[in-house]
């Protein structure tokens, strides 16, 4: 395992009780990614059960657009509890 998948599954635990919105723009592959001076993050927003909601920026730890949308399908799939699932849809 690798250290940003390390960082990943930490980021996961506090999102037991909270349900992720996801929106996928299918024309557009870098959906809820941004470039930050050369590194990608994936930015989202999670409902939380007390109707309250939180933007999440997630430092995917690569410069690789291609590793970026890998990691952010993995991390959506964490969140969403549908390990395995090849695409998140809205």
């Amino acid at each position: 395992m690798s250290t940003s998948d390390v960082r990943l599954n930490e980021r996961t635990t506090h999102m037991k009780h909270s349900k992720l919105s996801v929106r996928v723009n299918r024309k557009n592959q870098n959906h809820h990614l941004w470039n930050n001076n050369g590194k990608w993050w994936c930015h989202l927003t999670v409902h939380k059960p007390d109707y309250t909601s939180e933007r999440h920026r997630v430092p995917l730890h690569t410069r690789n657009v291609s590793a970026a949308r890998q990691r952010r399908d993995k991390l959506f799939a964490e969140w969403t509890g549908e390990v395995g699932r090849k695409e998140v849809s809205a």
